[in-house]
C-alpha cells in the first residue's frame, strides 16, 4: 500500500527535521499532539467556512507530523506501547475531524447533500476500519489487510477536497468520498474474514 511504499521516501525527507527536533529538546509526544491539533484546526475551523483549498494546505502543512514524530521516537529508542496508543488514538480524532469538516460545510453553506452524507459514510466506516484492526489485535489476532489504509484516505480526501477548493467541479469529490466509503467497507469485510479464518484454525488447533 502506499503508506508502506512511500515510508522510506518521507523517511529520508523528514530524518534531518526529526533530528533537529531532537536536539532542540521537542519530545516525540509533542510533535504528534502538535500536529493532530493542526489538523483538527484545518478541518473544523477552515472547512466549515468553504475554504477548502486553503484548509488543505494548512491540513498538509502539519499532516506529516505522523511521519516525523516516528522518526523521532525510533531515534530515541522510544517505540514502545504507549506511543503507539497515543499516535493510533490521535489519528482517529484528526480523520474524524477531517471528515467532519467536509461534512458541516456541505451540509449548510456548500449545499451539496450528497457530499455531505458521503463524508459521514466515510467518517463512520473509517472508524470501523480502524476498531476492527485494533479488536482484532487485542484477541491475538491479526487484521493488517485492506484495500484501504489510512494513508489511501488521507492522499485521496486532501488532494481532491484542495482541488476542489481551486475550482474542480464538486462531483468529482462525491465520486471520491463515494469510493473511498466503498473501499473501507471492502477493508471492512477483508478483515473480518481475515480473523473467521484465523479464529477457525485455532479451533481446529484445539
Amino acid at each position: 500500500m502506499l503508506n508502506r511504499h512511500a515510508r522510506g521516501f518521507f523517511t529520508a525527507l523528514f530524518t534531518p527535521i526529526a533530528r533537529w527536533l531532537l536536539k532542540m529538546g521537542v519530545s516525540p509526544d509533542a510533535i504528534t499532539i502538535v500536529g493532530t491539533a493542526g489538523v483538527v484546526v484545518g478541518a473544523l475551523v477552515f472547512y466549515p467556512l468553504g475554504q477548502l483549498f486553503w484548509g488543505t494546505v494548512f491540513i498538509t502543512a502539519f499532516i506529516f507530523s505522523d511521519v516525523i514524530d516516528g522518526i523521532m521516537a525510533r531515534m530515541q529508542n522510544l517505540g514502545g506501547r504507549w506511543g503507539n496508543f497515543l499516535d493510533s488514538s490521535l489519528d482517529r480524532l484528526a480523520d474524524g475531524a477531517l471528515f467532519a469538516g467536509l461534512a458541516i460545510w456541505f451540509f449548510t453553506g456548500g449545499a451539496d447533500a450528497p457530499i455531505a452524507i458521503a463524508a459521514v459514510v466515510c467518517l463512520v466506516l473509517g472508524m470501523v476500519v480502524s476498531y476492527v484492526r485494533a479488536k482484532a489485535e487485542s484477541l491475538g489476532f491479526t487484521a493488517n489487510v485492506g484495500i484501504a489504509e489510512r494513508a489511501e484516505r488521507l492522499v485521496s480526501v486532501l488532494v481532491i477536497t484542495g482541488l476542489t477548493g481551486a475550482g474542480l467541479p464538486p462531483v468529482v469529490l462525491l465520486a471520491t468520498l463515494v469510493l473511498l466509503a466503498a473501499a473501507s467497507l471492502v477493508t471492512v469485510v477483508q478483515r473480518v474474514l481475515a480473523v473467521r479464518v484465523q479464529s477457525l484454525e485455532d479451533s481446529e488447533q484445539t
